[in-house]
């Protein structure tokens, strides 16, 4: 009961878009493969059982529905333990993912997803003004939270370290991300995976891939893929970063690494993990204060 990765990404697009016409073309856009492989793709769903066709308008059949079942995502963790120091003075008050942003706050963006794609296990790891972060539980009251006494002494290692034996089938999120496009969440993941944005150039921490999985980790670099902090773990590598989460945090400096170090430099061997392409349009992080001012412009008093 194993897709391939075309059948896998054709299948779920229509799972969440079958009330809809999906013509071939507009299939090969969404998922940026030929009409070829579309072609192909939709014959072999088909003769498969796993979809059926009316026209352009396609349905995933119940045996469909069972082949996607192992692939379905069954928790999110959301890392907002830090205090947001580049953020300052809106820091002082607000953890950096309760901020409001155009009248919503920037961890809502990714909650709404995460609800939407049906995942109900919903895990934050709070520390800075952690009490603030109980005013989510009006609109989402099925949250459960970890408190992170060391967030002021330690990177974020210390967020993923109390929440490494959760890890299987499970979506991490940086919790200061402002979400644009919802479907970046997702029902199903194929496997281990993080986001990233295609670049030329990018300052920042990026990652270089070989064959489509990360092959190296760095900070600023040419023609790789700038990092997103959204990323998923099936049951596989999940199990296995719970003891390389351990091994890291408790060597000699692992307590100022930042998690994403641990499966993609320090443990890289361990892994394989693919990059799950985004777009700029698709999702900001806010780094600054002036960032913030330019976004939404009411901070500009």
């Amino acid at each position: 009961m194993n897709l391939t990765l075309n059948q896998f990404e054709t299948l779920v697009y229509i799972e969440r878009h079958q009330d809809y016409k999906l013509t071939q073309r507009h299939l090969s856009k969404q998922l940026d493969l030929s009409l070829g492989v579309i072609n192909k793709t939709l014959a072999e769903l088909t003769e498969m059982e796993l979809i059926k066709a009316d026209g352009s308008i396609y349905d995933v059949t119940l045996k469909g529905y069972e082949w996607l079942e192992p692939y379905r995502v069954k928790k999110a963790i959301f890392l907002a333990a830090g205090f947001g120091s580049r953020m300052v003075p809106i820091t002082l008050n607000t953890p950096k993912p309760l901020v409001l942003v155009h009248g919503k706050r920037i961890i809502e963006t990714l909650l709404d997803a995460v609800i939407a794609a049906g995942i109900e296990d919903i895990t934050i790891v709070r520390g800075y003004l952690g009490e603030q972060f109980d005013v989510l539980l009006h609109k989402y009251p099925k949250i459960k939270f970890i408190e992170n006494p060391l967030y002021n002494e330690t990177n974020n290692i210390s967020s993923a370290y109390l929440i490494k034996d959760m890890m299987e089938n499970a979506y991490v999120l940086e919790s200061d991300l402002l979400l644009f496009n919802p479907d970046i969440i997702r029902k199903y993941e194929y496997t281990t995976n993080y986001c990233g944005i295609k670049m030329d150039v990018t300052d920042d921490w990026c990652f270089y891939t070989k064959k489509g999985y990360i092959s190296k980790l760095a900070v600023g670099g040419q023609d790789c893929h700038q990092m997103v902090g959204i990323s998923y773990w099936n049951k596989e590598d999940g199990k296995k970063m719970s003891e390389d989460i351990d091994k890291v945090f408790r060597m000699p400096g692992g307590k100022e690494k930042y998690w994403d170090e641990v499966a993609l430099r320090e443990c890289l061997d361990h892994h394989k993990v693919m990059v799950k392409s985004v777009h700029k349009e698709d999702i900001v992080e806010i780094d600054t204060f002036k960032e913030l001012k330019q976004i939404d412009p009411i901070y500009n008093v």
